[in-house]
């Protein structure tokens, strides 16, 4: 038998990932996946943008590239992240990469060896879980609320637990919760984490997609050691299957990302970092996003109000001020994972929640996206869930 390295063993399949892919079934009203809305991507724009970089520079775009990724986007993320977050970057902050999902399994290989702790927020992101769990680990959930990581609680760990090497958060509109931290959550991290020499890792593919309230600094923009490792992408506010995104930190930190990823792909698509490019420079990208923060905020209101109307008195969801998720919490004697077989033979999915921690824990939770089905659909959808999980308390 043929044998495979030890890290394997820490790489496992969801146990839900079979039934999940029942969600491409015709009829599925599915609020399983992080997509955003399909009739939201400028595709006529997008035919005219390639044929131009193919006419002005095809034989560039389709050669071999430099890994840090096409200089104009690099300078053009740089600045748009200064004018937007408060950063003062340049374009030699900027390595492109193959989605943000890159720059997490970039930061495993970089700062982990087999048992390093990394602290998370509880619950977090299943694609981090799965990353980060490649490079054996272990993960610290760090209670929070719906202002973000109680800083008590993560105090008390830095200051008693050994080994840290990583915190990772997603500070605007987490996934999955939906939740944000509060300006003052914020500023006492960044306190905690002073002098500490412990990378963080700001994952914020949310962050532009506020419908509500008033935008809050981001941990880079309050950073003053370096430690503030960003990670940013254009699959959430363009187009995910172009594959575009980022990382953004101080330079010696950004030498060993580079160094890595010369190693696992030479560079991203060059032709696709120069159509984004040129989208940049001849449209206002901004301004797709106003319209497409109009369309989720109608459908998170659709959603909310047929949760209010649908679900058991109970149960408690979140009201994300921005965005692409509903995070639930059902009676506690309700496990929606053993739920969810029903609701996909009644052709409606979610995630449960309990694949969001990686320590175990949320059976009666769930994560609901709202971004991908119209409103019509959303209000059907969650009356089919409210109906089963009534059922589940009879």
């Amino acid at each position: 038998m043929m044998e495979y390295a030890e890290r394997m063993k820490n790489i496992k399949a969801s146990d839900i990932r079979e039934l999940l892919k029942l969600t491409d079934r015709p009829g599925m009203i599915s609020f399983a996946g992080g997509l955003p809305a399909p009739e939201l991507f400028p595709v006529e724009r997008l035919k005219e943008i390639t044929v131009k970089v193919l006419e002005t520079s095809g034989a560039e775009a389709l050669q071999y590239a430099t890994t840090e990724g096409f200089e104009p986007l690099r300078r053009q993320i740089s600045e748009r992240m200064n004018r937007r977050c408060g950063t003062c970057l340049t374009k030699n902050n900027i390595l492109i990469t193959s989605g943000s999902q890159q720059g997490l399994d970039f930061t495993g290989k970089i700062f982990l060896n087999e048992g390093d702790v990394i602290l998370c927020e509880s619950p977090t992101y299943l694609g981090a879980i799965n990353a980060f769990n490649a490079y054996g680990p272990r993960m610290i959930e760090v209670p929070t609320d719906n202002d973000g990581m109680l800083t008590d609680e993560l105090e008390h760990i830095l200051n008693t637990v050994e080994n840290i090497k990583l915190i990772y958060t997603i500070p605007d509109f987490q996934n999955p919760s939906g939740r944000s931290w509060s300006r003052e959550r914020r500023k006492r991290f960044m306190e905690l984490i002073k002098g500490r020499n412990i990378p963080v890792l700001e994952d914020a593919p949310y962050s532009e997609l506020r419908f509500d309230g008033d935008a809050i600094p981001s941990l880079a923009s309050l950073d003053r050691e370096g430690s503030v490792i960003y990670l940013g992408t254009f699959s959430k506010v363009f187009c995910p299957g172009m594959r575009i995104g980022w990382v953004a930190a101080d330079e010696r930190i950004l030498e060993k990302y580079i160094l890595v990823k010369q190693g696992a792909d030479l560079h991203s698509a060059g032709i696709t970092q120069r159509n984004i490019s040129m989208y940049l420079d001849t449209y206002d990208l901004d301004e797709d996003i106003v319209k497409i923060r109009s369309v989720y905020k109608g459908r998170r209101d659709a959603m909310h109000n047929a949760l209010r109307a649908n679900f058991p008195g109970e149960s408690k969801f979140t009201h994300p001020e921005g965005g692409l998720f509903t995070w639930v919490e059902l009676p506690v004697d309700i496990d929606t994972r053993e739920m969810l077989e029903e609701c996909l033979e009644n052709n409606v999915a979610f995630v449960p929640g309990s694949s969001f921690f990686p320590n175990g824990g949320g059976k009666n939770t769930m994560r609901l996206n709202f971004s991908n089905m119209p409103e019509d659909k959303i209000k059907e959808g969650i009356m089919l869930l409210g109906k089963i999980v009534r059922n589940q308390g009879d």
